[in-house]
């Protein structure tokens, strides 16, 4: 609005408008950004009743690598079946505060709480309260490529006693039995548990991520850009997967430059700009113009 003479906007690969941008107000971009079409509910998301507080976020300060704020004072909260959505264009905060939750990223102020304990993000923690994420680009932060499919999936339980002998020892052969389950139930392809996971495709490693942080017990799951860059089928599987978790009970907080995405998923919808929350809605009064507008800071 400030430099700019002409606009083009995209909107689902499409050109929407193209022209002076003179006679634009940013409410109007924020429409044809957004478009204007109904919300529909998600077919596979059941109607039921939130639980208790599984997240919930107070004051949060996180730095960026310049140790510069990323996450500005962030206070929210997750309950029990429900997911709830985090738009924003990428670079206002989202990378940081997943990091926080996962344990990558040292907050700087303010507090995190799982299930009604404070929560530091340790592997201890997350095991404890059942916390689970798939985070973006999972490939270079969930997983070590040269691993194969049976050790990358043996990542969460390798230690657990089910899984040992003796305490000290790996049984290879329950670890394997387990990748195989996995394998199959997730349709991960090619089904060769030995395979190094560097040879599979982007869906196929989203795939193997998800089976294994939703696969067992799970209270608390935190999701980045699930289906970036996948084909239609991959896409359609994991929404599949991350709505079933929350019909379950599960509480999801998924953050997605996706808006699609977020309208079809979500229970409830809020926005981050510059690391800070500035709108939030429950997926049956969300206002796309207003959601437009925030994500580009008016």
């Amino acid at each position: 609005m400030s430099f700019a003479d002409d606009v083009s906007v995209l909107r689902r690969g499409n050109m929407v408008y193209s022209g002076s941008l003179g006679a634009k107000t940013p409410a109007m971009l924020a429409e044809l950004m957004m478009g204007n079409e109904e919300i529909a509910p998600a077919s596979l998301r059941e109607v039921i009743a939130k639980g208790d507080i599984r997240l919930k976020i107070d004051q949060l300060v996180v730095n960026n690598d310049q140790s510069s704020i990323a996450v500005d004072t962030l206070s929210l909260k997750v309950h029990a079946g429900e997911i709830v959505g985090i738009a924003g264009v990428s670079g206002n905060g989202q990378r940081e505060l997943v990091e926080a939750l996962s344990g990558q990223r040292q907050p700087v102020t303010g507090s995190i709480w799982v299930s009604g304990q404070p929560y530091l993000a340790t592997r201890e923690q997350m095991v404890r309260h059942k916390v689970f994420c798939l985070p973006e680009e999972p490939l270079r932060n969930a997983c070590v490529p040269r691993m194969t499919l049976i050790e990358n999936l043996a990542l969460r339980i390798f230690d657990q006693p089910a899984f040992t002998r003796w305490r000290w020892f790996i049984n290879h052969a329950k670890l394997k039995n387990y990748a195989l389950g996995l394998i199959e139930r997730y349709q991960i392809k090619p089904p060769l548990p030995k395979r190094h996971l560097e040879t599979l495709s982007g869906g196929n490693i989203q795939r193997l991520v998800l089976a294994r942080e939703i696969s067992g017990a799970v209270a608390l799951l935190i999701v980045a850009n699930p289906c970036f860059g996948l084909d239609f089928a991959a896409t359609a599987e994991i929404r599949k997967q991350l709505l079933a978790a929350r019909n379950l009970g599960v509480a999801v907080l998924l953050i997605s430059e996706d808006l699609d995405e977020l309208l079809e998923l979500s229970d409830r919808i809020t926005v981050m700009f510059e690391g800070q929350l500035r709108y939030e809605a429950s997926i049956t009064d969300v206002n796309l113009d207003e959601i437009g507008l925030k994500m580009a800071g008016h």
